[in-house]
């Protein structure tokens, strides 16, 4: 492992924000993983558990400011393999520090469909299980197979199946902090250094997303293969939403929520063309969140450095001046940004919306 100290984190985030971490740990192996947690770096003088916050890609994280109550553990453990063969699947394993769509490009070279759908979500695979990542008609949970962890705590591997990591809609175990000893939860106290996905031998491209179907029917394709549609995903999240190495941001910002019906008012929203959609079994329905966002008329606008992006209103994008330490946009100013959006959303539909990214 290597420590470094006062190190800045602008690079490390997608949204570029200026912000620096008191302690900072670099992670390559799972044996390293289990040393820091054995460490005088992850404990307080009493012997405590200090907190930590792990960091992947920065995809999926706000900066509110300087990290200096917890010490950053940057996931850079490399490696993927096919690791077992059934008669149904192909289990692969990938390193926590694997960016997430080499993942995606390397099952595809290798002529095994699955993750076609989840081409070009940013982050790494580490990430992938904490957020149950998902797009497309596809999430991480239809796909996973197991994990591997490191408790921080004792510095003990163990590892878990879907099951245990009770994956739900943008959630996991791993997003839950613990009320006390024994209870459901996992934040703060264990890191994922290995993750194994079960790929399908008897591969159906899913089809399901109205843009998907567009592509295939212009083509005239009814059954593409798995690189056809990573390349038809790729197409369309390019079209709609910005590189961050052009243009700062951390992805979806917020999640779609759910109601019991569609809001009366959404009927009389000027602008979007798309909006709610039910959800299987039909007992509520799903609300696109960049819809009920743009109904609300913020789309292209700009509130200091953070603004709405103007090709999708679920995306928020830094302003400044990116890699700029003095004009690049604020946490603070993120936020803020966001806090009115939910106001405006909740004001006019009743739908309060909830932010995707980590705030620290």
């Amino acid at each position: 492992m290597l420590v470094e100290k006062n190190t800045s984190l602008q690079n490390l985030n997608t949204f570029g924000i200026a912000a620096s971490a008191d302690v900072l740990v670099r992670l390559t192996s799972t044996q390293a993983v289990q040393e820091v947690a054995s460490s005088a770096i992850l404990r307080t003088p009493q012997g405590a558990l200090r907190p930590s916050l792990v960091l992947g890609g920065g995809s999926n994280i706000v900066l509110s400011g300087d990290v200096v109550h917890a010490v950053v553990l940057k996931m850079e453990i490399p490696g993927m393999a096919l690791v077992e063969e059934t008669a149904k699947h192909w289990i692969v394993q990938a390193g926590a520090g694997v960016r997430w769509h080499d993942l995606v490009e390397w099952t595809l070279q290798q002529g095994w469909g699955g993750l076609e759908n989840l081409a070009l979500i940013p982050g790494t695979v580490g990430a992938a299980p904490v957020q149950n990542i998902g797009a497309y008609g596809v999430e991480l949970q239809d796909r996973f197979h197991s994990l591997d962890a490191v408790d921080l705590r004792t510095g003990q591997v163990f590892t878990l199946d879907a099951a245990q990591c009770a994956f739900a809609y943008r959630d996991s175990v791993f997003k839950h902090v613990p009320a006390q000893a024994g209870d459901f939860g996992l934040a703060g106290q264990a890191v994922i250094t290995q993750v194994r996905l079960a790929l399908p031998k008897q591969w159906q491209p899913e089809l399901g997303y109205l843009e998907l179907q567009r592509k295939a029917e212009s083509l005239g394709t009814a059954q593409p293969s798995a690189q056809q549609v990573c390349d038809w995903v790729c197409a369309i999240r390019r079209a709609k939403l910005p590189d961050p190495a052009q243009i700062g941001n951390a992805g979806s910002f917020f999640n779609y929520p759910t109601a019991a019906r569609v809001p009366g008012r959404a009927t009389t929203a000027r602008g979007p063309r798309r909006g709610p959609h039910p959800q299987p079994g039909g007992r509520r329905i799903k609300l696109a969140a960049g819809w009920l966002i743009d109904a609300c008329g913020w789309k292209g606008k700009t509130l200091g450095r953070a603004g709405v992006y103007e090709h999708q209103a679920l995306v928020l994008v830094n302003r400044g001046t990116l890699g700029s330490c003095d004009n690049s946009v604020t946490g603070g100013e993120v936020m803020t940004l966001a806090a009115a959006i939910q106001t405006s959303v909740y004001e006019r539909f009743g739908i309060r919306l909830e932010p995707e990214p980590i705030v620290v």
